[in-house]
């Protein structure tokens, strides 16, 4: 029975993959070899920026090594789900971006005209930075881990205390806290980054 290519590279897929899954350094460094280029081309596609596709290249490799048991053979080819996180990736980066930039044009209009009377012209204005800085903040937030997305949604969203947090679910009080620090740190740095990129 003759074997294909395409059997002799599923099965190098899995070999990968089950490396991941074990958390062996080396794994990584060979399906980043392999599949690097292609998924650089298609961030590229979306982003049209070569510091920008190597940042969110760098996140796809750091997803598929943080979940790497999320991908199941019987739903498709390996290749196949790589080029699906790379263009959420990129697509995820291109929104943030927008994002920003409209809230930061509407908000350097508003502290050019402090005036009461004109400020109360620009309520749709107001509003849609309101709703801009919104979907950024929870676009943010979705890309901290689960635990922390969750703290910072009961402390910031439901004003919930820390102590509140730890009954919940069921937490003790000083992991409640180190994870909402946590969670607010790498917020913190995620926005300076995206401001750093384009103000």
């Amino acid at each position: 029975m003759e074997i294909t290519m395409d059997q002799i590279t599923s099965g190098e897929d899995q070999e990968l993959m089950e490396g991941l899954m074990q958390r062996v350094p080396q794994a990584l460094e060979r399906l980043h070899r392999r599949y690097r280029t292609v998924l650089r081309s298609i961030i590229m596609q979306v982003l049209h920026d070569e510091a920008e596709a190597e940042d969110v290249l760098q996140e796809v490799f750091l997803q598929v090594w943080d979940r790497a048991d999320s991908y199941s053979p019987r739903k498709g080819k390996l290749v196949s789900w790589l080029c699906t996180l790379a263009r959420r990736r990129a697509i995820d980066r291109l929104r943030q971006h927008s994002a920003y930039r409209r809230a930061t044009d509407r908000y350097e209009v508003s502290c050019n005209h402090p005036d009461k009377a004109v400020d109360e012209t620009h309520v749709v204005e107001r509003d849609a930075f309101r709703d801009d800085i919104r979907e950024l903040l929870h676009q943010q937030i979705a890309t901290l881990p689960p635990k922390q997305q969750q703290v910072i949604r009961l402390a910031y969203f439901e004003n919930r205390s820390q102590r509140e947090i730890s009954a919940l679910t069921d937490t003790p009080l000083g992991t409640v806290k180190t994870r909402i620090e946590l969670g607010m740190k790498k917020l913190t740095h995620a926005f300076g980054g995206l401001r750093d990129k384009l103000v």
